[in-house]
């Protein structure tokens, strides 16, 4: 075998990122206004987004878009992309529709996270999409749903709900 047909070829992926600048440079904006600064590229995706292959692609009031690539780097022992993977896209999702709406001053964080992985994701499964939106917002807490699907297939992947704790920051 050459070189580039073994299968056991040692491979690396190199991650870069730009961190996003001081909250003070950015003009104290809402989240849906934050969001959509990332969205069209004013100010940098979170560097978590570039680590696992997903990105912020639309926002709207209680709505938030993100896809994701599968691949190699992100399989576990089993052979499928490791669920954390998948968590971490719907919580990326799914927090940023709770902070659309979000009122401005205020912050949310992850209390609780439900996932639910209907079908199984390989490293060759083409981009998913997660799509988040926000089902309630009250004073102390908000709650979100979202789902991803294959954009190759339309298949369900997995599907979950979040409720985040709203609080004045730190």
């Amino acid at each position: 075998m050459t070189a580039t047909t073994n299968p056991h070829e040692l491979r690396s992926r190199t991650h870069t990122w730009r961190p996003a600048p001081p909250w003070s440079e950015i003009g104290d904006p809402s989240g849906l206004e934050l969001l959509r600064k990332i969205v069209d590229e004013e100010i940098p995706q979170p560097p978590i987004a570039g680590t696992l292959g997903f990105r912020l692609v639309e926002v709207d009031e209680g709505a938030a878009v993100f896809e994701g690539d599968p691949g190699e780097h992100l399989l576990n022992p089993m052979g499928t992309v490791h669920g954390g993977f998948l968590a971490t896209l719907l919580d990326s999702a799914l927090g940023s529709a709770v902070a659309t709406v979000v009122p401005r001053g205020r912050v949310y964080t992850t209390m609780q996270l439900n996932v639910h992985m209907v079908r199984p994701v390989f490293a060759t499964t083409p981009r998913l999409r997660c799509e988040a939106a926000t089902v309630h917002m009250g004073r102390t807490t908000a709650t979100a749903e979202g789902r991803i699907i294959g954009t190759a297939d339309g298949k369900l992947y997995a599907h979950a709900t979040t409720t985040c704790a709203i609080l004045a920051p730190a």
